[in-house]
């Protein structure tokens, strides 16, 4: 029983040690080089995460390494993450395939989402654009769905591949609209966009900077892009919500988390410095040549935002039967 008490007592003493440290550590914070853990090279996860890292390297005066995981829709990247130590040293710019879908997508997800992690802050969202073959007769996002109704299965609709984003999305359209659509997978957002340009597909929904350039040049016809609020890069272009399906939102998103048990002085440091750079014009530029948009706000709205995310994607996945594994 004594050996037991010391053993709390010890406990006790050293967690308060510890939280006693822990403002001290943050005002310290870094000391050496911090690693950012993002999905593969070129992706929009690491362009975006560069320039981050770019710009708190320059604020902290130490390094700040980009390890590029891909693979498995960065669910490699980010159980590593997950079992680093939660000194602040390692932090993971993920997605959300990666935080809110996988749960859903993975039968044996070697990570707990939630459990083991803390959020920082959401650092950007990234519309999809619905967009067709100038073939397709219809003028809009009401007339497509009408269209689409009268040729049930007739419409070839491509994707980036299985479990993406623009799969999950068209998915949700399907689900949404009440219309059946011919899924067809691309090996990526290139080729997909690239069979729309030719016809070989119909429709479907692509990242912005993919889509984009055909739509100035007039191979494609665009319907709506998919956030709450029309992308600034492309003004013309109405949401899906405003084109006339109610409540219809999804977009591409990443975030950075912590390790769990990160110590919260950490976090509040981290995220007023992330949230920083993201209100900067510099980054705000740097986020829209890529499609997308800041999204800075609090490690607590984040937490809420992956839960609402989650739980979506969680019913787009059921209904459509996605697996991952």
């Amino acid at each position: 029983m004594r050996a037991l008490l010391k053993v709390t007592v010890a406990a006790s003493i050293y967690t308060g040690i510890l939280a006693a440290a822990a403002p001290a550590l943050a005002e310290n914070y870094p000391t050496k080089y911090v690693r950012i853990i993002t999905a593969g090279l070129g992706t929009f996860h690491d362009i975006v995460t560069r320039h981050l890292a770019q710009r708190l390297s320059e604020r902290w005066g130490q390094p700040v390494v980009v390890e590029n995981r891909p693979g498995a829709g960065l669910t490699i990247g980010t159980a590593i993450a997950a079992k680093s130590a939660p000194d602040g040293y390692t932090l993971l710019m993920a997605d959300r395939t990666s935080i809110a879908a996988a749960p859903s997508l993975y039968k044996n997800l070697p990570y707990d989402p939630v459990k083991d992690f803390s959020p920082i802050t959401l650092v950007a969202l990234a519309p999809l654009m619905l967009v067709a073959h100038p073939s397709v007769p219809a003028a809009n996002l009401r007339e497509f769905i009408d269209y689409a109704k009268q040729r049930p299965g007739a419409i070839d609709f491509a994707t980036a591949g299985p479990a993406t984003a623009t799969h999950m999305t068209g998915e949700l359209l399907k689900h949404v609209a009440a219309i059946d659509l011919m899924t067809v997978q691309y090996k990526g957002g290139g080729p997909a966009i690239i069979a729309i340009v030719s016809g070989e597909a119909k429709a479907g929904f692509s990242a912005l900077p993919n889509a984009l350039p055909h739509l100035t040049a007039g191979k494609v016809k665009a319907y709506a892009v998919t956030s709450k609020k029309r992308f600034a890069g492309a003004p013309d272009v109405p949401t899906a919500i405003e084109a006339g399906l109610a409540g219809f939102e999804s977009e591409q998103w990443i975030g950075m988390l912590a390790p769990v048990r990160t110590p919260a002085a950490l976090i509040v440091k981290l995220n007023r410095e992330i949230v920083e750079i993201l209100q900067s014009p510099a980054m705000q530029a740097t986020l829209r040549a890529q499609g997308a948009e800041p999204a800075p706000g609090t490690p607590e709205e984040f937490a809420a935002y992956i839960q609402s995310e989650t739980v979506k994607l969680k019913k787009v996945i059921e209904v459509a039967g996605i697996r991952a594994d």
